[in-house]
This record gives structure tokens, sequence and C-alpha cells, in this order.
């Protein structure tokens, strides 16, 4: 098995992030869950307040994307570094998925994607550096969270609106995933002032996302 140098380790970050931000991620083979569901006709105030809730979710996948890169970079177990990057590929597929949509609509990307990929990848390495059970705790309540995020949004979606329907609702089954492996793994519970912060991070991301 290959060892990497800590420049090979650089590099290989730094391609993650281009192909994150304005590139193709690497995917799964999964297919876009929407591809069956036929697209229901939604009028212009519809159609924009979805987009901007799609943008808020790519963000949100961008965010998570930074944050299993860092986490895996300074990960100590083997086999923690090992989910962490499964994780981050079905990560990509949200990326795809939520990417797709947007153009479905019409409308774009968040502006900030490199603003909340640089932010998250430094909050990740440094969750990582404190060890892996406190790093893993660290995703779990992120992706609790994500999942309540999700809710939320699929309440707000019109009933007509499949298509996002169908995206969401299987984020929401691999996020769900993603925490239970992280618990089984032995992710430590954080303290609740850490979790508050998490929370008005993540609203800080979600407003702006929206428009910008």
């Amino acid at each position: 098995m290959r060892t990497y140098t800590a420049l090979d380790k650089l590099v290989m970050s730094a391609d993650t992030a281009l192909r994150t931000i304005v590139g193709k991620p690497i995917v799964t083979e999964r297919d876009y869950p929407a591809q069956e569901v036929e697209d229901a006709p939604l009028d212009d105030k519809q159609r924009k307040h979805i987009a901007g809730l799609m943008r808020v979710n790519h963000a949100g996948e961008v965010s998570a994307q930074a944050l299993y890169q860092g986490q895996a970079l300074t990960a100590r177990d083997q086999t923690v570094k090992a989910k962490l990057e499964q994780s981050a590929i079905e990560e990509n597929d949200h990326l795809a998925w939520t990417e797709a949509r947007l153009h479905e609509l019409g409308d774009r990307t968040s502006l900030l994607n490199p603003l909340w990929y640089a932010g998250s990848f430094a909050i990740g390495a440094f969750a990582g550096a404190l060890g892996d059970k406190w790093s893993l705790g660290f995703l779990a309540e992120t992706e609790h969270q994500v999942v309540a995020h999700l809710d939320s949004h699929l309440q707000q979606l019109p009933k007509s609106d499949g298509r996002s329907r169908a995206v969401l609702e299987q984020m929401k089954i691999d996020e769900a995933k993603h925490a239970t492996t992280a618990i089984k793994h032995g992710a430590a519970a954080l303290p609740p002032p850490v979790k508050k912060l998490m929370t008005a991070m993540s609203e800080v991301m979600t407003r702006s996302a929206y428009w910008l």
C-alpha cells in the first residue's frame, strides 16, 4: 500500500476542494432520485423559493464535504478514516443532485461556496486533531442538525414539487445513516454550548446562501 507524503495529501485536498467548488466531484453510481418524477408547473414565486432552499442545501453539502475532508486528514484510526472517506463520496452525490435540481429551476449555486468550504475544512481538521471520538461526535451532531434542517425544507416545499422532495428525502436517509455510523464508531456527545454554537453558525450560512 502506498504511503502518501504531506505534499501528496495537500495536492489531493486541493483537488477535492476544486472539484467540490467549481468542478465535478467523484460520485457513486446511484441514480438521481428525481429522474422518474414528473416536474410540476411552478409559478415564479414558488420557483424562486425552491431554488433558494436548494441553494442552501447545496451550500450545506459543500460544507459537509469540506468537513469530512478535514476530519479524514487528521483522523488517527484507519477504520474511522475509511468511514469518513466513504461518507464523503456519498455527500458528493448530494452535491450533484442539488446542483442538478438548481439547474432545472434555472438558478445557480451559492457565490459564497469557497468561504463555506474553507471554514468547514478548518473546523473538520480541528475536530479531527482533538481525537477520533470528538471528531465523530462533531460529525454525528452535524448530521442530526442537517436531518432537522431537511425536515424543515420538506415542509416548505409545495406539495406539487415531487422532484425536489425526492432529492431531499434521499438526502435525509443518507444523513441519518452517517450519524448512526459515527455513533457506532465511538462518537462522543458534544457539550450543549458547542451544539448551540453549531446551530448559530448553521443559521448564518442558511440565511446567506438562500440569497447569495
